[in-house]
């Protein structure tokens, strides 16, 4: 079999999940989906993912049912049985074993959790396959959207690597789930971040590149284990947003605005980069709106 089928098979098993999340899913669903034997299907989605399709489905539901209660369902017997859990005691053990806290515990009082965040396989590994070319070849970047906002004085909660440069770096140091502990924060004020701190914000022995989220100047929430908060001023924002794209061609979508972003002279405008000011920030790939970074300016003096 083809390596691209067999990540495609997997891809299409994900999919599957995805729109039945909160339905019965049954092994022979995911086998149909995949085009290959229940035994077969099971083997290779374990393979690819790390998890069994029973386990995955699991840990994605409980973390789904984690975000509806972070952000105000009334009851936690409804979430269960939103997520085809059987009982809400059932529920209540998973979650307990899950995140360490009673679901109702947690939809008072929502603590930082490790969500699971579930990696787009197909992406991933047409990504890191060595030898493989994924970077676009195009020579006419797409068209791209520019924007000048204001940032307030705020904190950023953060985790740091080593040596890391990219985001991959950065996994490989610190692993690919701390995503889902930034996604769990219900007072960050913007969605998680990629980041390549300023060298005054790099303290000896940590990495360029970490990962972050924003939150209130007066945040007085729990930081996860792990990590740290830090103060970022009042500062402008570039903000460099490329066309939607093909949820597989991410790769392809962030090289063509790195060259745009790379060519872009900010004077034209009145601006200068302000690499110093605040972190230079990557949003999380989506196809729908397209890839968007930002980079800090300040406006040039007249």
């Amino acid at each position: 079999m083809e390596h691209r089928e067999i990540i495609d098979a997997v891809q299409r098993m994900q999919n599957h999940i995805d729109a039945n999340i909160r339905s019965p899913i049954t092994l022979r669903d995911l086998a149909k989906a995949a085009g290959y034997s229940q035994w077969h299907s099971a083997r290779l989605f374990k393979e690819l993912i790390g998890k069994t399709p029973f386990e995955y489905i699991r840990a994605l539901r409980l973390s789904k049912a984690a975000e509806e209660l972070r952000n105000g369902h009334p009851r936690v017997v409804d979430v269960a049985f939103d997520f085809v859990f059987d009982s809400h005691e059932g529920f209540t053990r998973a979650f307990a074993r899950e995140f360490g806290v009673s679901p109702k515990k947690y939809s008072t009082h929502p603590v930082p959790i490790k969500l699971f965040m579930p990696p787009r396989i197909r992406d991933y590994y047409f990504t890191l396959q060595k030898g493989e070319k994924t970077m676009s070849e195009k020579k006419n970047p797409n068209t791209v959207f520019v924007q000048v906002v204001e940032r307030p004085a705020r904190k950023m909660i953060l985790k740091r690597g080593i040596k890391a440069t990219h985001y991959f770096e950065f996994c490989e140091e610190v692993g690919c789930d701390i995503w889902g502990i930034l996604c769990s924060i219900k007072e960050a004020i913007y969605e998680p971040v990629g980041c390549w701190m300023p060298d005054r914000l790099i303290p000896p022995g940590t990495s360029k590149y970490i990962q972050g989220v924003e939150v209130p100047l007066d945040y007085a929430g729990e930081i996860p284990e792990g990590f740290e908060i830090i103060d970022l001023p009042p500062c402008k924002m570039m903000i460099f947003q490329g066309e939607p794209f093909e949820d597989e061609k991410f790769n392809e979508a962030i090289e063509d605005l790195w060259e745009v972003m790379k060519k872009y002279d900010p004077k034209i405008y009145g601006f200068e980069w302000a690499d110093d000011d605040a972190p230079r920030i990557q949003l999380s790939p989506e196809g729908y709106r397209g890839y968007i970074e930002g980079r800090p300016v300040r406006t040039l003096a007249k």
